[in-house]
């Protein structure tokens, strides 16, 4: 039998056993691949009259229904008999037709997607079954799976691959598009794509020194030839890659096609039998993170195998009106598509459903965190006007419009007998602490007590500090004492603990300011009724819940210095009061800005000599400790030693970082601030809150291994006083595209507005932490996407007015999935 005669039965039996005529067997559908096969056929003799009758039998079959395309493919048998009446082949595969004849099947889908000719998908469509399935389902072990042992479940716990859920949530990094199809004659350098070709040599040569053989074969489609080229390990490479290149077998290959000495070729492509399913070739392929042990060639094996077993079970837990009003898929089609796109149309509403189901189930839960919290009651707290004004009057300096609107919504929440749920948003130095101060003394003029808890020992100090300095200023006018707040940290001596702890639960201390020390158990209070929490996104859940279960339903107040743009406050923080301070107090010098080429160092260094000639500071900033964590960047602690020996050894430079000892850096940042030292060398742990008025220069080494919003926060350490102050950046190299984006910086100062442009850069990452937002890590949502964000809010919304339980009956799958996508129901995200 002619070769090309061969090929064109192999793939009318993949379409019928594997596909049921779902013109799925060839990439772009039969009608799509008929031309190239005809070029090849008649290099390869074919009789014309028996190409007018194979082109006359499969005209229309993509358009055809099912069944019309069973009928074309009898009638193109019927053709090849006519010509080859003997070729056992054809009769075998005539058997094959007849016992493969498609029944009537009604699949149910809630949208429809238009896309041409569908080009092949390795699964059949999945059927959307509108009840629960039975067993265990989603939550079973891997090992379910045909194949998975073991020791390649060790291998997938790596990645953290557990259960079958695990797994076919796993979604792809990437995609190879191989869906092109090209005769090889028509290839090009560069090209990307699918040939089919049969084997005409290998050739395999063991290259000397090495454990290593070069296997080189040649593989034709009657246009031309092609050299395959492939270089592999071990001692069996040659006998293994003679079984699968034997002369006269016809593959599905997908690569790059690239040259070498003039000839096109195809260096370590994938490749497939014909006649065998294609995980690895011939579409749209999915490319998986990887570990140890583990091949992409496993994984798409056994997501396969997974959707196979798994796709006519998958219940979609959305409300069909949600879905349509979303206009989104079925969640079994959107799962299939993910891992094996039938067309880049189908992969982005696969992209869009999937995303979608994300941002909405996090956007009910922090609906019903809200509504939770504030379903509670709370104690009423307030100072009469005058009492509130003469505080205010007191104070060292005069609130901002903005200060004044804030306070009065915190005020109203505090009055309002349900418990405050606030988040303050304001730029570096816009002075939030005072809210907090001003709120604390509110509680205390009920005899009550406040908490604030701060990320670091530095920060709390220094908040410690701020607020006895700003009560002492209050003087007789205020219902809370500085000798009432007390601070508490790691490094609290046992024995100031063990007092502490005595006179908080007895009421004595009104105020407790600290960090993680506060959820500790022996820490008790005797009336708990605020709790405030500054740079809040740097706390996980748990911490954040542990302080609130110390007082009955306590009012929360956080805050955080790191301007989040409107799309993630949005989505992370849905369950909060919004109150945005916009201004920055009076008399404030904006910070000036300029990026220098790492040439243009030493004008760094006369800028930082010329400011602490006048009795100023400065900062040094580094993105690492040590050399050997990027050997490209500068690191503090060896240019902390060159500076101090070489360029400033006049001065008295101090050392700071993450790997001190908390008593190490509270003692390096006292000594900056009691101006023992002149330049502070230090990686970015000054970055949150650090409170250094006499600082007026702020030099940032390899500046772009920083976001946006890092850089605004570090350079918010200086111009906290009455002297201008200067921000200046030198990136690594003369990158034009990290320069570009670091030119924003020298643009503005407002926070806002950079980390909007942050957001768009980086994502999400400098906001929100590593997975300290309460939620289960998301796969494939973005914080970008803004459109998807405000429309699964707005549909949140409208089905929590709706449904807020969700006891309806057509949201109890719903409900139930609501619970697992968040990983701890009975605390709060806030």
């Amino acid at each position: 039998m002619l070769a090309s005669i061969d090929k064109l039965i192999k793939i009318l039996t993949l379409e019928a056993q594997q596909f049921k005529y779902t013109d799925r067997a060839i990439i772009g559908g039969l009608e799509k691949f008929l031309p190239t096969w005809i070029t090849e056929a008649t290099a390869d003799k074919v009789p014309n009259d028996l190409l007018t009758g194979i082109k006359s039998a499969m005209e229309g079959y993509s358009s055809a229904p099912v069944e019309g395309r069973y009928a074309k493919v009898i009638d193109l048998v019927a053709v090849l008999k006519t010509a080859y009446p003997e070729d056992q082949k054809i009769t075998k595969a005539e058997t094959v037709f007849f016992t493969t004849k498609p029944q009537p099947q009604e699949t149910v889908t809630e949208k429809k997607v238009e896309a041409e000719p569908r080009p092949y998908v390795p699964i059949q469509p999945a059927v959307v079954v509108p009840h629960r399935p039975s067993g265990p389902g989603l939550k079973a072990p891997i090992t379910t799976i045909r194949g998975i042992g073991p020791e390649l479940a060790k291998h997938y716990a790596a990645l953290g691959v557990k259960t079958l859920g695990d797994l076919l949530y796993y979604f792809p990094r990437r995609y190879d598009d191989y869906s092109q199809l090209k005769p090889i004659n028509r290839l090009q350098l560069g090209d990307e794509l699918t040939i089919i070709a049969t084997v005409q040599s290998m050739i395999a040569t063991q290259i000397k020194g090495k454990n290593m053989t070069r296997v080189e074969v040649i593989v034709s489609d009657g246009t031309g030839f092609l050299r395959l080229l492939f270089f592999r390990y071990g001692a069996d490479v040659a006998r293994y890659m003679e079984n699968q290149f034997k002369h006269g077998t016809q593959l599905v290959i997908s690569g790059r096609v690239d040259m070498y000495l003039g000839r096109l070729q195809m260096r370590d492509p994938d490749f497939e039998p014909l006649e065998k399913i294609h995980l690895n070739t011939n579409g749209i392929i999915p490319v998986y993170p990887l570990t140890a042990g583990l091949s992409q060639t496993t994984l798409r094996k056994d997501i396969h195998e997974l959707i196979n077993f798994y796709g006519n079970k998958i219940f979609d837990f959305l409300p069909n009106d949600i879905k349509k009003s979303a206009n989104l898929i079925d969640l079994s089609v959107a799962l299939h598509q993910i891992h094996y796109p039938a067309n880049q149309s189908l992969l982005k509403s696969a992209r869009e459903r999937l995303s979608f189901d994300e941002i909405f189930l996090m956007q009910l839960g922090v609906l019903q965190q809200k509504q939770n919290w504030q379903s509670g009651s709370a104690q009423c707290f307030s100072l009469p006007e005058d009492q509130l004004n003469a505080l205010i009057s007191q104070l060292p300096f005069t609130l901002t419009n903005a200060q004044k609107k804030v306070l009065g919504e915190v005020r109203e929440d505090l009055n309002s007998a349900k418990p405050m749920n606030r988040l303050i948003q304001g730029d570096v130095g816009s002075g939030k602490t005072i809210i907090a101060v001003l709120a604390a003394c509110i509680i205390a003029g009920a005899d009550s007590q406040s908490a604030l808890m701060a990320p670091t020992s530095i920060l709390a100090e220094q908040h410690f500090h701020t607020l006895t300095k700003l009560t002492a200023a209050m003087a007789e006018e205020s219902p809370l004492r500085p000798e009432e707040i007390r601070l508490l940290t790691g490094d609290t001596p046992k024995k100031e603990r063990e007092e502490l702890f005595r006179s908080l639960d007895d009421g004595t201390v009104k105020m407790l300011i600290g960090t993680h020390a506060l959820i500790e158990d022996q820490v008790k209070f005797k009336n708990l009724q605020l709790v405030v929490i500054d740079e809040q996104h740097r706390f996980g859940v748990a911490q954040r819940a542990e302080l609130r279960q110390k007082g009955n339903t306590p009012h929360l107040l956080v805050m955080t210095a790191t301007p989040i743009p409107r799309s993630l406050a949005l989505t992370l923080y849905g369950d909060l009061d919004l109150s945005i301070m916009d201004e920055m107090p009076v008399g404030r010098i904006p910070v000036e800005t300029h990026i220098l080429h790492p040439m243009e160092r030493e004008r760094a260094y006369q800028i930082i000599s010329s400011q602490i000639q006048q009795g100023l500071q400065a900062f040094i900033i580094y993105p690492l400790i040590e050399k050997g964590e990027d050997d490209e960047a500068k690191a503090a602690v060896e240019d902390h030693d060159y500076l101090q020996r070489e360029i400033f050894p006049n001065l008295k430079l101090g050392l700071l970082h993450g790997r001190m000892k908390a008593d190490e850096k509270e003692n390096v940042m006292r000594q900056f601030r009691d101006r023992q030292f002149d330049i502070l060398v230090s990686t970015t742990v000054v970055e949150v809150g650090v409170d250094i008025p006499n600082a007026t220069v702020m030099l940032i080494e390899g500046a772009n291994h920083f976001g946006l919003a890092q850089l605004h926060q570090l350079r918010g350490r200086v111009g906290r006083g009455e002297h201008k102050s200067y921000c200046l950046l030198i990136p690594d190299n003369e990158d034009a595209l990290q320069n570009e984006r670091l030119e924003v910086m020298t643009e503005t100062n407002d926070g806002f507005v950079l980390a909007e442009k942050d957001l768009q850069q980086r994502g999400p990452g400098d906001f929100i932490g590593s997975r300290q937002s309460g939620f289960a890590e998301l796969r494939m949502a973005s914080f970008t996407d803004i459109k998807t964000i405000e429309k699964a809010r707005a549909l949140a919304i409208d089905l929590y007015k709706k449904d807020p339980d969700l006891s309806n009956d057509e949201n109890s799958m719903l409900q139930e999935k609501l619970g697992e996508f968040w990983q701890i129901t009975t605390s709060d995200i806030s």
